[in-house]
């Protein structure tokens, strides 16, 4: 008997080659081309191929003037952090696709939504491929969910699938999860790179010809990226990540893509006995509550899409024990860290070679904007003299390496925030002063490090 041949595909990029080597050919990473059976079209997946028309009404090209765009009706969800995250709501045709650590509380999420879609007479489908139907049930009589009018069904063959959405006609499917699912038209097994690719494609195509919004589930890997193919992410039209501990109550979910809204939105929920419960004043999770002023902490006016939320930072500077000074920090670039002490040291002449410093920003909020340079560094220098900051005092703001303070996005809204909080003080970039005073709160508009530190030593 002939041997069946085989290629190796990249489980990053799904790139391929005809034998092993150790770095991927196509995006570069090592050892991660994986062994597979070469796939031979057959003549099922030719009928199934004939079944989709091209996505586009003509391939004829036209002058952009004369398309007139038009405004994508939102569909809420019912449940508004959701709702936040993803723009405004659902849009017809859109395919969604939703990653977190497992027991996170992505199947919890789309559970509630579709459920309280159904209760508004929409028609939705929830197709289980992890779960039996029983165990989708008792989670929904364990939530108090009303189940009325959502349709269930527990299925991974693609071909079934999309033949049941044909027939049922859904609004909205959600699919639990993309790994699980397999096509006929392929050989290999279920959550490789080829399976991921193709279902994904094919439920893309789905979607996108007969207006079903379709949101899908996905494995993410131990670095918390999404599996599977990178090209799945580029696929779908909205890309959300569930962040947060298992072990807390709190929970994040940040759009990181979004053709139909804004991206870096965030939405914030409590885990509670009866499901994931949005919460309204998010920047409460992110402030310690403090008897007094302590030492090391500052709080800072962050931006999350649309959404300005304050959280506090936290610093410990501390002598180092052994010949290497530790850098560590959570919720925030370290590389960063680094960068602000070397500015420290050279425009502000605070020295911190021989310190240790940990640097963390409470509520397990991951900060990836440059705006908290300011916020990093007064909380830095409050550790390392041992003298608290005011505590009705925020700030943000980006720092150079030249010791300016740079400007950063959406100041105003940032400013209105902090007051609304009962915050009275804020350090600010000078460029991003206002024009008009803000009630309640006294700005400090600064321009160099040096400000900041000499600000400081009047406290």
């Amino acid at each position: 008997m002939a041997k069946a041949k085989s290629f190796y595909s990249c489980t990053e990029c799904g790139a391929s080659a005809p034998k092993w080597q150790g770095q991927c050919p196509g995006c570069g990473q090592w050892n991660t081309l994986v062994e597979a059976a070469a796939e031979v079209a057959t003549a099922g997946s030719q009928r199934f191929g004939a079944n989709f028309a091209p996505l586009a009404g003509s391939s004829k090209p036209q002058d952009l003037s004369m398309i007139k765009p038009r405004d994508e009706p939102r569909l809420p969800t019912g449940v508004e952090e959701f709702d936040r995250v993803l723009g405004g709501g659902l849009v017809a045709g859109g395919v969604v696709l939703i990653g977190g650590d497992p027991g996170i509380g992505k199947s919890t999420l789309l559970l509630q939504a579709l459920a309280r879609l159904a209760e508004t007479g929409q028609p939705v489908l929830y197709v289980s491929g992890e779960e039996s139907a029983e165990q989708v049930a008792l989670r929904a009589h364990r939530l108090q969910l009303p189940t009325a009018g959502l349709r269930l069904l527990p299925e991974i063959n693609l071909e079934k699938i999309i033949a049941t959405l044909q027939n049922e006609k859904p609004l909205v499917t959600v699919l639990d999860s993309i790994q699980t699912l397999w096509s006929d038209a392929l050989q290999s097994a279920p959550g490789s790179v080829a399976q991921v690719r193709e279902c994904a494609a094919q439920l893309t195509r789905f979607a996108k010809q007969t207006g079903t919004c379709v949101i899908l589930v996905g494995h993410v890997t131990k670095e918390g990226a999404l599996a599977g193919p990178r090209v799945l992410e580029h696929i779908v039209d909205t890309v959300l990540y569930f962040e947060g501990d298992t072990h807390s109550s709190f929970r994040l979910v940040r759009a990181v893509k979004n053709r139909f809204g804004a991206v870096n939105e965030l939405g914030v929920f409590a885990m509670t006995d009866k499901g994931l419960k949005g919460v309204s004043n998010p920047s409460a999770l992110f402030l310690s509550q403090h008897a007094q002023d302590v030492a090391g902490s500052c709080v800072l006016v962050t931006q999350e899409g649309t959404r300005p939320l304050l959280v506090e930072i936290q610093a410990l500077v501390d002598s180092a024990m052994g010949g290497n000074p530790r850098r560590l920090t959570v919720g925030l670039d370290p590389q960063r860290l680094a960068m602000l002490l070397a500015v420290l040291h050279r425009h502000a002449g605070v020295m911190c070679g021989d310190q240790d410093v940990f640097v963390n920003a409470v509520g397990g909020v991951r900060i990836q904007e440059p705006a908290a340079d300011l916020a990093v560094l007064l909380a830095i220098v409050s550790s390392l003299r041992n003298k608290p900051l005011p505590g009705k005092w925020v700030a943000f703001g980006e720092i150079g390496l030249a010791g300016e303070i740079r400007p950063a996005p959406r100041g105003q809204e940032r400013l209105k925030e902090a007051a609304k909080l009962g915050f009275t003080h804020a350090l600010i970039p000078k460029a991003n002063a206002p024009k008009q005073p803000i009630k309640g709160i006294e700005i400090v508009a600064l321009e160099r490090v040096e400000q900041a530190i000499e600000q400081m030593r009047g406290w």
